[in-house]
């Protein structure tokens, strides 16, 4: 079973960048979900895909992988580009967009 070290990204719905600065060690799945017949549930018989673990540093991720005997693939995170914006922006004189209220 293959484990997957990343960086996660930035939650769409927050503002904020916390939870992405450490890396994660995930476990890909070993066998597929299953729907209950009776109540309609999905279940799996995999207990480490339950498992997320978290390092500072990419190298303390590696470090476990390797010590533990786990087949690992690392993902590097993409670089982020920031934009620059002002509200005043919004109200400049040439402004391409109509401004309408």
């Amino acid at each position: 079973m293959q484990a997957r070290i990343f960086k996660p990204a930035k939650n769409a719905m927050q503002s904020g960048r916390a939870g992405t600065q450490k890396w994660v060690l995930e476990f890909a799945p070993s066998s597929r979900r299953e729907i209950d017949p009776l109540m309609g549930w999905t279940s799996s018989d995999d207990t480490r895909r339950q498992l997320r673990l978290t390092f500072d540093t990419r190298e303390e991720a590696v470090a476990y992988a390797e010590r533990e005997g786990i087949p690992y693939l690392v993902e590097e995170p993409a670089a982020r580009k920031v934009q620059p914006k002002a509200y005043a922006d919004n109200f400049r004189f040439d402004r391409i967009g109509n401004w309408t209220h």
